[in-house]
């Protein structure tokens, strides 16, 4: 008969053993991620490093540059957009694994201001115009930028504000540049701004424009890429993504 302490030891290594991966499987996996979500991927990827013993690469940029590089072959294995278009056109050209398209995050947009004596609660500043440059990421290449442009379409200022635009090539290099004053205000992500413990801001309405939803996509069947995308649908992942700054659908 056996000892009933042996019985809960033998469920116990159980347990260690599907949490662990089996020997010499452990890999690494390279995510391409939009920059917007680079700070979140990697609270996130910690954790499941040490829980599954795959090693996790974040390769981040804009989401049309990383579109283009997977296009053309980069060998990474999941995809994290700042938009649905472009996962969408992958997993149609059969580049990404048919039907692991999902939306993973919606993003906010807000209007922020690093310089002393600029109060932002609201669109006034931009109708005054009593700044000398706004930061925006580039429209053509990035959702936020899109978003953006949108949003002071909505308010009838694109035109008027041309002129005063400064356009970083993804929303990490427009943030940037509202950190650092080249630009007076910018419309940036709420997660970059949440991340840096920032105030005085004001959350563009959703209604300003096209929902910013952010969709993932797998660009292989590996048994990391299908892992990571279980970790990321577990509850407390999708927590994480809440504290971020971001809606969870």
């Amino acid at each position: 008969m056996r000892a009933a302490g042996s019985s809960i030891f033998d469920r116990l290594i159980l347990v260690c053993l599907a949490v662990l991966p089996a020997a010499g499987v452990a890999d690494t996996l390279r995510i391409a991620v939009a920059s917007n979500f680079v700070t979140t991927l990697e609270t996130l990827a910690e954790p499941f490093e040490r829980q599954s013993g795959h090693r996790v690469v974040v390769i981040p940029g804009s989401t049309g540059k990383l579109y283009a590089q997977i296009h053309n072959g980069a060998p990474f294995d999941l995809f994290l957009a700042a938009d649905a278009a472009r996962p969408a056109r992958l997993e149609e050209s059969g580049i990404a694994v048919h039907g692991s398209r999902r939306t993973y995050a919606i993003g906010r947009l807000v209007l922020w201001s690093a310089v002393p004596g600029i109060e932002i609660d609201g669109p006034a500043i931009l109708e005054q115009r009593h700044f000398r440059h706004l930061a925006i990421a580039n429209p053509r290449l990035a959702p936020y930028g899109r978003a953006a442009r949108e949003t002071l379409e909505k308010l009838g200022l694109w035109e008027q504000l041309r002129g005063r635009l400064v356009r970083g090539e993804n929303i990490a290099q427009a943030y940037r540049y509202a950190r650092e004053r080249i630009a007076d205000i910018g419309l940036v992500a709420l997660a970059q701004i949440k991340r840096d413990g920032q105030d005085g801001h004001w959350l563009v309405p959703a209604t300003f424009h096209a929902p910013i939803e952010q969709q993932l996509v797998a660009l292989n069947r590996r048994p990391a890429t299908t892992a990571f995308l279980r970790w990321l649908r577990r509850d407390d992942s999708r927590a994480t993504i809440r504290e971020h700054g971001y809606e969870v659908p």
